[in-house]
Parts: C-alpha cells; structure tokens; sequence
C-alpha cells in the first residue's frame, strides 16, 4: 500500500492524477480516473472505496482537493497500485484488463526519462538534432512550394474561366430569347451552321423546328405566327428561340466541340 502523505492542492484537472512522493516510488491513480476508466459516477466510486476501507479489505486513501473542469474545487482519493484492481474489481470486472492497459500507460510516462540538457555537450547529439530540424524545415519549405504552385494554378484558372463565368451570369438570368441567327453570332458561328449543329445534338427537327423535351427543359422556346401566301393564303409559322439557359449549354457545347477539333 502507498502510505505516504498526500498534500491538499490544486492538481491537474486531466482525467489522470499520477502523484509520487520523493520517500515513495509507486504512483497513485484518482479516484476520478478510476470513474473514468469504469465509465462510473465519480460519487459512487467513492462510496465503493469508504465500504472497501469499512470493511478492512482496503486502508482508506488520502484525499486531494483538485479543480475540475468547471473551476470547483472536489476531493479526490489517491489510490495505490494494489487497491485500485480491488476496487474496479468491485465496481466493474470486466474493465479489469482495462485498468491493466491504464496503469501500464501510467508508469510507462513516469520512468520516462526527460530531455537530458548534458546531452548538447555530445557532438553527436547535436548533429542529429541539427539534422532532424534541417529535415523539418525542408519539408516545410517542399510544402509551401507546391501550396505556391497550387495557388498560382487557381488563379490561373480563374483568369480563364472569368469570361466563360460572367457570359454564363449575363445569358442565364436573361428573360431574353434569341434566334437561331443572334444565337450563332453570340456563340461565334453561323446561322446555317449552328441550326446543323442543333440537328445534329437532336435539339430541332429537320425542318428546325423544336422539340418538345428541349422545351420542357427551358432550353429553346417557340414562337408561332402567319405569313400571307400570294397563293395559298394564310400560313402558319413556326420560328425557334433560344432561351438563355440554352444559349449558355449551346456555348459550352460548341466549345467543347472545336476543342474536340483542335485534338
């Protein structure tokens, strides 16, 4: 058992308490850790270690007044190496293997032994030092290189996509419908060639006019009218448009399409 004296004081407020002595070389766990490790109220592992200790099976341990996360100052049992199997195995069985891991961890950390300053005085240990941090920093520098050349692309990319953005913002809010003639001169082609392209694509009939999918996707409209014939009289008209969210899918697949060329 850990017989020796633990004073009163504020302690770290992680959920390990490992104190040590200079007379003792065993650590203590919390009380709290322990409710931690058992996935218990903090109460009712306490209550267990005072009917433990009632019984004799266990020496009550010190308490520790530490702040917890809130900033409140609670007690806390320091519990020895020994005592803390008693008392999981008490509270839960099954997290035994657990508390086994834990304390492993625990003792682990403390025979850890800390940086020793002599050490600068070992060539040796400086150059590798030296080394580790030259390794560090031309990674760093390896990094934001290509971070630099990542940004430099981006921007690149956004200087060429920035006419392709604004006439897809211009064209697409448009109310504005346009026939197959404005649409060609906007998108860069002719009348006759952009109507065979729309043939083609599946956009308008062989007659040029459109069909109805194309019309129920908002792509081309219609406008109906009557010309006078000198001969037959009066006859109806069908004329295409283009709306402007079908002028934008037309400019793009044009664009596409004399890229398609150009490989």
């Amino acid at each position: 058992m850990n017989t020796s004296s633990v004073q009163s004081g504020q302690l770290s407020g992680d959920a390990t308490r490992l104190l040590q002595s200079e007379n003792v070389s065993q650590p203590t766990m919390s009380s709290r850790d322990i409710a931690d490790l058992v996935g218990s109220r903090h109460d009712d592992v306490k209550r267990s270690i005072v009917r433990l200790s009632d019984r004799r099976v266990i020496q009550l341990p010190p308490l520790a007044d530490v702040k917890n996360h809130l900033g409140q100052t609670v007690a806390e049992y320091q519990i020895c190496k020994r005592d803390t199997y008693i008392i999981v195995a008490q509270l839960c069985p099954e997290f035994t293997a657990r508390l086994v891991d834990r304390w492993q961890e625990l003792e682990e950390q403390v025979a850890k032994p800390a940086f020793d300053i002599s050490s600068l005085n070992d060539p040796k240990v400086l150059l590798a030092l030296l080394t580790d941090n030259v390794r560090k920093v031309v990674t760093l520098e390896a990094d934001n290189t290509e971070l630099t050349k990542e940004n430099h692309l981006l921007e690149v990319k956004v200087e060429q996509d920035a006419p392709k953005v604004a006439f897809h913002d211009m064209v697409t809010v448009s109310h504005k419908r346009y026939n197959a003639a404005q649409a060609a001169k906007i998108i860069g082609t002719g009348r006759t060639r952009l109507l065979q392209f729309m043939r083609q694509k599946g956009w308008v009939t062989r007659t040029n006019e459109p069909y109805q999918a194309k019309i129920e996707a908002g792509l081309l409209d219609v406008k109906l009218g009557t010309f006078e014939h000198p001969i037959d009289g009066t006859i109806p008209t069908c004329s295409t448009l283009i709306t402007g969210k079908g002028l934008t899918k037309l400019q793009a697949m044009w664009q596409s399409r004399e890229e398609d060329l150009l490989t």
